[in-house]
């Protein structure tokens, strides 16, 4: 007779099957259009850039600028959008000057070079009523050095350097409230009080992965821009071997982590972070895919200004298209 192991009544039962989340896209036809408008080639350049294409603010030391800080952004989106050296922007944007008959005259490349390390870019942020959901993460851009095939065939050298784009995202809109341009090294745990002093408006809820588990977060979250403001919930689990923190004083933000760990040792992490909304936070990540898709995975400019300059673009790029046409999903079954 054949034996039968008894392990097989420890684990789930055989006719159980594994449940799949299904959505659907509620407005698939107008998001069709949307999709298909951002292949063409036609370029809309508002009477408001070609008003403003030159400088008339006040006189500056030494030699005075010729272009204004729009026309310069005009030029420096369209060279990341369309992934071009700083020669061939200024030959594509006088060819779009050109075929709208305008007798004006595209930013050298000098100019556009020199120009970008010190430009202020806004990242168009659409105002919001209601408080902001923030979701944060960071991802890798390549700065300067070889190739990914000559990596792996001859190996790297010094010159291969990378940076840590930070970003933070509203869930609602989708759209990339701050950012913030660092070395490969550096904590994203440091870079949360810059993001938070970017995003306007009221913030509500802040989640993040296990890296934000550190005392300056909480303590920035409990204490947010101003001191009278409220403490803002945070969706962040604490590592593993997490303990119940004891103070002489009451401190928001040591009860506040106290509280999500006692919540994980009587639920457990899973059921916590399934009922606390914490995968919400893997949507910041498709940000990240869509950056790195559309915008590709590497810095064009070589100056560490210019970089920031250039990721800043980047990010109001995707806040651009965000606006202008936006999946809208719905959660319509749970099939087998």
């Amino acid at each position: 007779m054949k034996k039968v192991s008894s392990r097989r009544s420890l684990g789930k039962p055989q006719g159980a099957a594994k449940k799949k989340v299904v959505y659907r896209v509620t407005n698939w036809s107008e998001y069709e259009q949307w999709l298909i408008q951002r292949g063409r080639l036609d370029v809309w350049v508002s009477d408001e850039v070609l008003d403003a294409w030159l400088y008339a603010g006040p006189p500056q030391r030494g030699a005075q600028f010729h272009y204004s800080d729009l026309a310069i952004e005009t030029a420096l989106t369209l060279r990341k959008l369309f992934k071009l050296p700083l020669r061939q922007t200024e030959g594509f944007v006088q060819s779009l000057l050109d075929l709208l008959g305008l007798d004006l005259e595209a930013p050298d490349h000098t100019t556009l070079s020199r120009r970008q390390q010190s430009l202020a870019i806004d990242l168009g942020v659409s105002p919001s009523e209601k408080p902001r959901h923030l979701v944060v993460d960071s991802t890798g851009a390549k700065g300067n050095g070889e190739g990914e095939w000559q990596v792996r065939q001859y190996g790297w050298t010094q010159r291969r350097t990378w940076r840590k784009l930070h970003l933070v995202m509203d869930a609602e809109t989708g759209e990339i409230t701050a950012e913030t341009l660092t070395e490969a090294g550096t904590d994203d745990a440091s870079q949360v009080r810059p993001l938070l002093r970017q995003t306007e408006g009221e913030v509500e809820r802040f989640y993040g992965d296990g890296a934000y588990d550190r005392w300056r977060v909480h303590h920035a979250l409990a204490y947010p821009k101003s001191g009278s403001s409220p403490p803002l919930a945070a969706v962040i689990p604490p590592r593993r071997a997490a303990a119940i923190r004891t103070a002489k004083r009451r401190y928001r933000h040591i009860e506040a982590r106290n509280e999500r760990v006692r919540q994980i040792h009587r639920k457990g992490q899973k059921r916590w972070k399934r009922e606390s909304g914490y995968h919400r936070r893997s949507i910041v990540e498709s940000t990240m895919s869509r950056y790195k898709r559309i915008l590709g995975p590497q810095l064009l400019a070589r100056s560490w200004s210019g970089q920031q300059t250039e990721a800043r673009i980047g990010c109001a790029i995707l806040n651009r298209m965000m606006q202008l046409g936006k999946s809208q999903t719905v959660r319509v079954e749970v099939c087998a």
